[in-house]
């Protein structure tokens, strides 16, 4: 039987696929780090290789933990604080998670809040 490669898994081809359109696009991007308890959010300059905002349900901020409701609260924190730096222009990088429940509920608060991706 084969060792199955580092490389070959499929959610780590599902990320690149997904982030290689997504850094092509020239765009600060919004990239999301789901697990299971907590979500996490950031925008990142890829030109520059720095992280310019972040949120996630561990801020002290958000009350409701790493649900639904908690990442929506965490799209609300992230759009609130790119609009305090000036951040439009945006790519979001769902990484190798399906556009559904959580990440799909913090993408959505974002764009209510302001973000335009």
């Amino acid at each position: 039987m084969a060792v199955k490669r580092y490389e070959n898994n499929a959610a780590i081809r599902r990320a690149r696929r997904v982030r290689s359109k997504v850094k092509g696009s020239g765009r600060l991007r919004i990239s999301i780090f789901r697990s299971s308890r907590n979500i996490y959010a950031q925008i990142i300059d890829d030109t520059k290789g720095v992280t310019l905002v972040s949120a996630s349900s561990l801020d002290t901020s958000i009350e409701n933990g790493g649900g639904r409701v908690g990442a929506e609260a965490v799209g609300k924190l992230l759009a609130e604080r790119a609009a305090d730096k000036d951040l439009s222009a945006l790519a979001f990088d769902r990484g190798s998670y399906p556009y559904h429940g959580r990440v799909k509920a913090l993408a959505e608060a974002a764009r209510a809040a302001g973000l335009k991706f």
